[in-house]
């Protein structure tokens, strides 16, 4: 087992990681920009190094700065945590040649199943549902205009190597289909460094549905069941939660078979999530993309589960087993996250970083809060505008809600606007409580 652990990442997963590293008993080291010299998990590290300014670039994804620090504070393994680096093959193999051990897949997957086409092509060759669309990239509008006259309109154009919505767009007709394919391509360019595209039949009014997985060294993979994340705003997540209203167990099944499929056929190793489309209409399923990394929303597997699953991360990275197998994994109760952001539901959810006047947390059983902030804490304007996230788990779907709905009540922060008030109205929504919503629901319901 490790003894001291490097959190290349800030903010509340930093925080995250290192309570589980604590309760194994295994020495952090926190790094930290010149913006987050107060925030807490440079408190609670058993070190911290700062690693440079305030900018991103410069600091959280400073490759060369991270392994110093790294070799300085003689840790023997890295956890990215998500987002910055976590995904990032390059450091990755950075890491493992510098004698540290990365706490994620190895460089081999992360570029095979981290190119959307090529992962498409492994989820054919695992017999997994894909969507109709290019069988690799378009090369220019001519090749898109070809393959838009096989599978027919609406469609929608993806960044090869993209995420989070961008150089993403969907196209009705030829026209849109020629502009889309130019505004994609640069918006790729810049966000990700390249402009590849591809193309694939739109579903109108689908879920997002996507499954943990786990697998180990020793050639053990399970799956830990789904997280729905349908509730989404320009394709960012403002909620998920597991089990799924919208599948049946038959589903459900078919589904983790699937994700178990593919990533066996990937040779992947450690924590990842396959995320899939779901037509309620018909009944059909298709493969999306696999995020080799923890995600955000992994409290909620958490929650109706009982794992934790850092710290299985932690054990397969230092080569031990998984622990327990596919028929022993212990689903129970439901549970829902919301993400608290420091952002203006009333103005497009714009960014409101800033000094928090006020903050006092919901306490109670089986709510949690995972965050970095507290009352006198600035959010700086440099990272994502997460606060934290409200996780809470019921014996049932209607207790899960009206214990969130409970903790929303009395979660108080003041000083900026935050995304509280949006989840209160949400948890409230006649279709949000019936479970009959898809990935259009906030849009339609709220911002038309």
């Amino acid at each position: 087992m490790f003894s001291r652990i490097l959190i290349a990442n800030r903010g509340e997963i930093a925080l995250r990681i290192i309570r589980t590293c604590r309760q194994m008993g295994i020495e952090t080291v926190g790094i930290y920009s010149e913006a987050d010299e107060d925030s807490l998990h440079v408190r609670f590290a058993d070190e911290s190094i700062r690693i440079g300014p305030p900018e991103s670039e410069k600091s959280y994804m400073n490759i060369s700065a991270i392994i110093s620090a790294a070799e300085i504070a003689d840790v023997d393994a890295i956890h990215p945590g998500y987002g910055f680096l976590a995904e990032n093959s390059h450091f990755a193999d950075v890491c493992r040649s510098c004698k540290i051990e990365f706490i994620g897949p190895d460089t081999s997957s992360m570029e095979l199943l981290g190119n959307k086409v090529k992962a498409k092509e492994i989820a054919r060759k695992s017999g997994v549902p894909v969507i109709p669309g290019s069988r690799g990239t378009v090369k220019d509008e001519k090749e898109a205009v070809a393959v838009a006259s096989d599978i027919g309109y609406p469609l929608i154009i993806k960044a090869a190597c993209g995420g989070g919505g961008r150089g993403m767009r969907v196209a009705h007709n030829e026209a849109t289909l020629k502009n889309g394919i130019y505004a994609a391509r640069r918006e790729a360019e810049a966000a990700f460094r390249n402009g590849d595209l591809y193309i694939e039949k739109y579903i109108e009014s689908p879920r997002h549905i996507e499954m943990q997985i786990l697998a180990d060294m020793h050639d053990n993979i399970v799956h830990l069941g789904e997280r729905d994340c349908t509730i989404q705003r320009r394709n960012q997540k403002l909620l998920e939660e597991s089990p799924s209203p919208a599948i049946s167990d038959e589903t459900r099944n078919a589904m983790g078979e699937a994700a178990v499929a593919l990533m066996k056929k990937s040779g992947y190793c450690n924590a990842g999530t396959v995320e899939f489309l779901y037509d309620p209409g018909s009944g059909d399923y298709f493969f999306m993309e696999v995020n080799t990394r923890l995600q955000v929303e992994h409290p909620v597997t958490e929650m109706v589960t009982g794992l934790d699953l850092v710290e299985e991360q932690i054990r397969i990275a230092a080569g031990e087993k998984i622990a327990f197998t596919q028929d022993t994994v212990p689903f129970e109760g439901n549970a829902i996250e919301c993400r608290i952001n420091a952002e203006d539901p009333d103005k497009s959810f714009i960014p409101n970083p800033g000094r928090i006047d006020l903050f006092i947390p919901p306490v109670a059983q089986d709510v949690r809060l995972d965050t970095h902030c507290y009352g006198g804490y600035s959010i700086p304007p440099y990272y994502d505008s997460l606060i934290g996230k409200l996780i809470v788990k019921g014996k049932s779907r209607s207790e899960a809600i009206r214990k969130a709905r409970l903790a929303l009540d009395v979660f108080l922060i003041e000083g900026i606007h935050t995304t509280i008030p949006f989840h209160r109205k949400l948890l409230k929504h006649a279709r949000f409580g019936n479970g009959r919503y898809d990935i259009h629901f906030v849009e339609d319901e709220f911002f038309n």
